[in-house]
């Protein structure tokens, strides 16, 4: 689920992105309608992932070494995060594919070989890049264990999961070239910018932050990821 937020001294806006329209009516949270995104968002999830790992610079993985795992889980306010994760053993590769309400989706790449986390957020032609650290480690190989143990689908808890956020900031001053990118991420990125990004402890009274991303894993932690550009 993207979210935008905007951070001044005296407060803190948190609202969901959307492309401008209007807010979604009653009927957009039928089941059967929440069923067919779903589906739909895992099965183009599927589609990209073959993609990146088979036509596009990687051996194709047979079948048995993709698993699709679904994870549902309430975000703060108690609406549900829809995301869906193809997970390539063989090429150490996790790719998240996660729906906000107004039914569009974010691409989060682990790229567990490279040590590299790549997120291509929705409606954005931008990739921003981050090395991989401990705990990323740690949230990845508990969905790596997960669909070893072919577990397709994932309910957490909203009072057992653990939240926390992140913030990263952009490095805007120093674009990456794609070319020089290892598959897949270079075939993510071919038609976007691409920027480096790095932790920090947060944005400030005076900066404004674009957008965060939550993802949840099958440890029952939920990670929001927020990001804001530093100043050049």
């Amino acid at each position: 689920m993207l979210r935008c937020w905007k951070h001044s001294e005296d407060r803190c806006e948190d609202a969901e992105c959307t492309d401008g329209g209007s807010a979604a009516s009653p009927q957009s949270h039928f089941p059967h309608k929440a069923f067919w995104v779903s589906f739909s968002a895992s099965l183009l999830l599927v589609i990209i992932t073959l993609a990146l790992t088979g036509h596009l610079g990687l051996s194709q993985p047979p079948a048995e070494s993709l698993q699709l795992v679904r994870i549902t889980a309430p975000d703060q306010t108690g609406l549900l995060i829809n995301q869906s994760a193809v997970v390539d053993l063989q090429n150490d590769l996790v790719t998240f594919s996660i729906t906000s309400p107004a039914n569009q989706t974010s691409t989060v790449l682990f790229d567990v070989k490279h040590g590299l986390i790549c997120y291509k957020p929705m409606d954005q032609e931008s990739c921003f890049l981050r090395k991989m650290e401990e705990s990323d480690y740690n949230n990845v190989h508990s969905l790596l264990q997960e669909s070893t143990h072919k577990q397709g689908q994932i309910q957490l808890s909203r009072n057992e999961t653990q939240r926390q956020r992140e913030f990263l900031g952009v490095l805007a001053g120093s674009p990456v070239d794609v070319s020089t990118l290892e598959e897949p991420l270079q075939t993510l990125c071919r038609h976007s910018s691409v920027h480096w990004t790095r932790r920090v402890d947060g944005p400030g009274n005076q900066r404004l932050v674009y957008f965060c991303i939550d993802i949840c894993f099958p440890s029952n932690i939920c990670v929001s990821v927020c990001f804001y550009y530093l100043p050049e």
